[in-house]
């Protein structure tokens, strides 16, 4: 006799899809520390203001294939000939300020590597060095925003930052794991506790 397995409790925004459901049990909320992949949720946080995360992420391959890999050195070097190129791009998001706050952001994330040492160095003390965990048991009970992504927003405008607006940050900082903010009912939420 074949026993069914019933699927993983999951939280509810990754229900949606299995592009969703992929995103949410492979990578979202664990602890990045890597600066490229900073660089990469920079950008594509910024890119989908306004829009769905299920839009960006099926834009996944021709965001890394506009933006040099999410290489912040070669995007910095991007032109207004390039701008042009990437707004005929329909495999991302074709919108001039979006395009245009990449590859400022580029420029300002080299300045705090240079300053910080790397942009890892620089982000995670916003949180003390360590993820803070959570204990949401509801979509109800989780934020937009936090004391930490408005400090995080703040600073980053003040150096230059386009679309990192505190809303923005906290969702960079659920993605790359600065926060747990998967549901106490969700499997991952225990793997991603022990990875912090």
């Amino acid at each position: 006799m074949v026993v069914d397995s019933l699927p993983p409790v999951r939280c509810n925004w990754a229900n949606g899809s299995a592009l969703l459901a992929a995103y949410h049990d492979a990578e979202w909320g664990l602890p990045v520390h890597d600066d490229r992949k900073h660089f990469e949720f920079l950008v594509r946080e910024g890119a989908q203001a306004g829009l769905s995360w299920s839009t960006i992420l099926s834009r996944r391959d021709g965001y890394r294939r506009a933006f040099a890999e999410f290489d912040p050195e070669r995007v910095s070097e991007l032109n207004e000939s390039d701008v042009e190129r990437l707004l005929s791009d329909a495999a991302i998001i074709r919108n001039r300020l979006k395009i245009l706050s990449a590859i400022g952001n580029a420029r300002q994330f080299l300045e705090v590597q240079r300053e910080c040492g790397s942009f890892d160095a620089y982000i995670w003390e916003f949180v003390g060095g360590r993820p803070v965990q959570n204990r949401f048991k509801s979509d109800a009970e989780i934020p937009a925003t936090s004391s930490e992504s408005d400090a995080l927003s703040k600073d980053l405008r003040a150096r230059g930052f386009k679309f990192v607006g505190s809303t923005i940050c906290y969702a960079h900082m659920q993605a790359v794991g600065m926060v747990n903010d998967h549901l106490v009912g969700c499997f991952r939420y225990a793997q991603v506790d022990s990875t912090g």
